[in-house]
């Protein structure tokens, strides 16, 4: 009996001692695992490849329009087909939904499906009225129209017959201007808010990453441009300085946090404010212009780039 008892005990030892075992060994893989995910942590990086991208496209795409009608003018083409100009402004109300889209894959924390697929509809409702009402203003402008003026105040709406065709273009110009830009740009500032957010690191992280590399310093230049550019001919100072305050609220709260803005939150920053110096001393260069003045009506005074070329370059040309 006494055997028999000690050989039914052997097993049930055994099990603790395999239990004990077991257990020591998940304490030491998971001490293990901890110790390797904060040494093999990932180092933040520059997206060189994004900001190229989202560069180079907007500079072709959006700004390289204005270039692209002064060599290939409106009357060059018929009128009432499509110009070279329309086709790139097609290829832009494509490029830019995929390269929001990619902006947000590189975002920790993807959002919801149903918010993603209705700003990236927005966008590309707002620049096709943007895209649609340029190239009406572009064939406007060969029959004597002038931007500087109102509607109501245009020579050539002032002898339209009937009278009431000059709602008609009030309401064309209320699409793009207003609701056109609304729709284009505020998904866009949206998303590049939500990509700031998750610009953040340790940090010890910080230390082992290179704060801004030779290619973010390279590309700050013309990303400030072209975000002078935005803010200036679409008017979108609002939601520019809107945005530009978030991000520096964004990094007040995480500096709580002991966390700090990585390399691409810096490029950001750094592009904001660049861009926010450069609307300042272009609204300062035209401060005393009376007839800009009166055309912009509003309680910030932000010329367009256009309006100033149409109203002295083109005039002294001719």
């Amino acid at each position: 009996m006494k055997f028999l008892w000690k050989r039914k005990m052997q097993p049930s030892s055994r099990m603790r001692e395999n239990s004990t075992l077991h257990a020591a060994a998940f304490m030491s893989s998971h001490s293990s695992g901890s110790a390797q995910t904060e040494v093999f942590c990932p180092k933040p990086r520059f997206h060189l490849d994004l900001w190229l991208c989202f560069t180079v496209q907007n500079w072709i795409l959006h700004v390289g329009l204005n270039v692209v009608m002064l060599l290939l003018p409106a009357d060059w083409f018929p009128l009432r087909n499509p110009g070279v100009v329309e086709y790139l402004q097609f290829l832009y109300n494509l490029t830019t939904p995929l390269m929001l889209l990619k902006i947000l894959e590189r975002r920790p924390r993807m959002l919801p499906r149903l918010a993603i697929h209705l700003g990236i509809i927005s966008v590309v409702m707002g620049t096709s009225l943007h895209m649609v009402t340029n190239s009406i203003t572009r064939r406007l402008l060969l029959t004597g129209y002038q931007l500087h003026l109102s509607v109501s105040e245009n020579p050539v709406m002032k002898n339209l017959k009937p009278p009431l065709l000059a709602d008609v273009f009030e309401l064309l110009f209320y699409y793009d201007s207003t609701l056109g830009h609304l729709m284009w740009y505020v998904p866009l500032f949206l998303v590049l808010m939500l990509y700031f957010s998750g610009c953040f690191c340790h940090r010890k992280q910080k230390m082992q990453e290179e704060k801004m590399p030779t290619a973010a310093w390279v590309l700050l230049i013309p990303n400030a441009v072209y975000y002078w550019y935005m803010i200036t001919e679409g008017q979108t100072f609002f939601l520019f300085i809107f945005t530009f305050f978030a991000m520096t609220a964004t990094v007040m709260h995480q500096k709580g946090k002991g966390l700090i803005p990585d390399s691409n939150g810096c490029f950001m920053l750094y592009s904001f404010s660049a861009a926010l110096c450069l609307v300042l001393i272009w609204g300062a260069c035209l401060w005393n212009n009376s007839i800009l003045k009166k055309r912009i009506s509003g309680l910030i005074y932000v010329p367009q780039p256009g309006m100033v070329y149409r109203l002295y370059f083109c005039q002294n040309n001719n």
